[in-house]
């Protein structure tokens, strides 16, 4: 597998303005002579298919949902990272690059999160001049708070519905471009399919969820933008839309996977309450700027909070962490989270929990001043476990997040399959082993709106494309794939539901591959998985027919595809012989319990290539530090 990552050469402030112009054109009357396919309408579909299309390209964008408005990027909730420095506080560009490459324990590209942060400054004034609603001080200048791993205040925000916002930015920019007769959107789509003629990505097959027809869509290219795959733990904060499929069907085309292993665990989550629960929620990073993380001090106190003095009470991330305190990085919050529970000192009756609390910053600023920060979460709180986080400390314990992992992509956001485009989450992305909060929408509105029109012009500028259509013998092979596997799973009619498995697979990788891992975890997981996918085809009960709409059917697939990549997560984490970040193996680390990171021999991006069910090759692409001098990452 050839992982030339094309990192233009110079200063690292220089290469994207050099790659920019060095890139090659499309005259603007050629580029409705290109048609492009865009999977996906979150920030990173709805901001490519708006900014592809204004540029005058055809544009197709495919959608699971009845509405783009209904995509997982709307669920984020902090806010969104950028260099502009208005605190005055020390914060620039750079900082801003070193703070990413170290949050992800010196596992990404350094490029690639250089032109982040350089975008970072420009998503900002863009989305406002779109009307996203950031919140405001009093003098009307956008206001700005601080998030994990960072000692400066960058992050912009709309309460605690930034993701929301931005996606609504992006969503009106697309429907622009879909009433300019440039997009053509189409809802209730579900790639299945990647068709790849002569080597170039070339369409793909879709289903429409609503009638179980299957079409094919034919492109100069195609632009993935279809989130993360946090789902193979079956309970996270993900939507239960979210899924793996389409960039799973990608990678057995032939793109490569990177870093598969790298899970985000989010520490502000709401504790899981039973086996009834499909999911489950995330309470913003945010609240860590005023809550305080806290266990008792002794082990198995079962009193309420207010009843535990303060003498008696252990804010332990600002004990072990005092530079960073309650804004150490999810990965360490997540494991510290997690010692504490381990050790007796967890709260609530599972005792998987910590306190969040917000008393003294109460008293200090007023509840008022705390509702306006941050009312909509705290009823949202409210509502799921019925106790009122103003006067009763909220209960929160670590949970699956993001996914660092995804598709390798070049500097140019194009996988190993030529044509192939891939942006935002399910990208391998520029966050390393651990994604800082506030970073994933920068990423997905970097990639969407400023990085893809440029890159996906010079691979038309310098590529050869006959035309084809539907009737090449690649789209009836891909078309008859598709078919044969929905047909292959509505045969079984075993006993087992799809819930069932899922719950299956999920609890395999949460007690084995989740927030701490280790050799014999994971063959364990191992010997286990394949199990899963014997009963999976042998015995799962897919009710309905496949020419209708089957909800079931469609969880069936994603299913499927979670059992091949938890195979693949658990292979890649074992061959990863260090701890970095998300990637935490108990062998792997020191005194403190701290990641161990193996430099000498891992210092670079698994990039695993299929080789059939079951079995895929590793490659390796070296990282290479020039402008931030590796370290052993500290927040103390």
């Amino acid at each position: 597998m050839n992982l030339d990552s094309k990192i233009p050469s110079g200063p690292i402030e220089d290469k994207w303005t050099r790659h920019q112009f060095e890139s090659k054109l499309v005259n603007p009357a050629n580029r409705r002579k290109f048609e492009v396919i865009v999977v996906g309408t979150g920030l990173a579909g709805a901001s490519a298919s708006a900014a592809l299309a204004e540029l005058g390209y055809r544009v197709k964008t495919l959608c699971t949902h009845d509405s783009p408005r209904r995509a997982h990027s709307i669920a984020a909730q902090g806010g969104i990272n950028a260099s502009k420095n208005y605190q005055n506080d020390g914060d620039s560009v750079y900082r801003l690059f070193y703070d990413t490459i170290k949050g992800g324990d010196f596992r990404a590209r350094e490029a690639n999160v250089h032109r982040l942060a350089e975008n970072s400054v420009k998503i900002i004034d863009h989305c406002a001049a779109l009307g996203v609603p950031f919140a405001r001080e009093y003098g009307g200048t956008l206001a700005n708070r601080s998030f994990g791993g960072a000692q400066v205040s960058r992050t912009f925000y709309a309460r605690g519905q930034t993701g929301q916002q931005l996606l609504l930015g992006a969503y009106s920019s697309m429907m622009r471009q879909v009433d300019a007769g440039r997009v053509n959107l189409l809802p209730r789509r579900e790639m299945l399919e990647l068709v790849v003629i002569d080597g170039k990505a070339r369409g793909v097959i879709a289903r429409n969820i609503e009638t179980g027809e299957f079409e094919t869509h034919v492109a100069d290219a195609v632009v993935l933008c279809t989130g993360g795959y946090g789902n193979v733990f079956y309970l996270s904060t993900n939507a239960k839309n979210c899924n793996v499929t389409a960039a799973w069907r990608c990678y057995v085309k032939g793109a490569g996977f990177g870093n598969p292993c790298f899970t985000q665990i989010h520490p502000t989550c709401i504790p899981q309450s039973g086996d009834h629960q499909s999911k489950l929620t995330l309470m913003s990073e945010s609240l860590r700027n005023d809550g305080r993380v806290w266990v008792p001090k002794a082990r198995g106190d079962k009193r309420p909070p207010h009843q535990i003095p303060l003498e008696e009470r252990d804010y332990y991330l600002e004990r072990i962490y005092p530079s960073f305190g309650n804004l150490a990085p999810r990965d360490i919050a997540s494991r510290a989270a997690k010692l504490q529970c381990d050790d007796g000192r967890g709260v609530g009756e599972t005792g998987l929990a910590v306190y969040l609390d917000f008393a003294d910053a109460i008293k200090r600023d007023s509840a008022s001043t705390i509702a306006q920060r941050y009312g909509n979460l705290f009823q949202m709180y409210d509502k799921i476990t019925g106790e009122d986080p103003y006067k009763t400390p909220m209960r929160i314990y670590p949970a699956v997040h993001y996914t660092m992992g995804g598709l390798w992509v070049d500097y140019n956001l194009m996988s190993t399959i030529p044509g192939l485009h891939v942006l935002g989450e399910a990208n391998f992305s520029d966050h390393g082993a651990n994604r800082l909060g506030a970073s994933a929408l920068m990423q997905g509105l970097s990639d969407g709106y400023f990085i893809i029109p440029t890159t996906i012009g010079n691979y038309f500028g310098s590529t050869s494309l006959p035309k084809v259509d539907s009737s090449h013998d690649a789209f009836k092979q891909a078309l008859d794939d598709a078919k044969s596997r929905t047909q292959k799973m509505l045969a079984v009619k075993g006993s087992q539901t799809v819930d069932d498995i899922h719950r299956r697979i999920g609890k395999i990788m949460w007690d084995n591959c989740g927030m701490a891992r280790n050799e014999d975890s994971l063959t364990r997981a191992l010997a286990e998985i394949p199990k899963v996918r014997e009963s999976f085809w042998s015995d799962v009960r897919v009710p309905g027919e496949g020419v209708a709409l089957n909800q079931e059917l469609e969880k069936a697939g994603r299913v499927a595809d979670f059992i091949d990549l938890a195979e693949l997560m658990c292979r890649d984490a074992l061959e990863r012989k260090e701890s970095c970040g998300g990637h935490f193996r108990t062998e792997y680390q020191t005194e403190d319990n701290e990641a161990l990171r193996d430099d000498a021999n891992f210092c670079h991006a698994a990039v695993w290539e299929f080789a059939g069910t079951g079995k895929a090759v590793r490659n390796t692409e070296p990282l290479a530090f020039e402008n931030v001098k590796l370290a052993t990452r500290s927040y103390k």
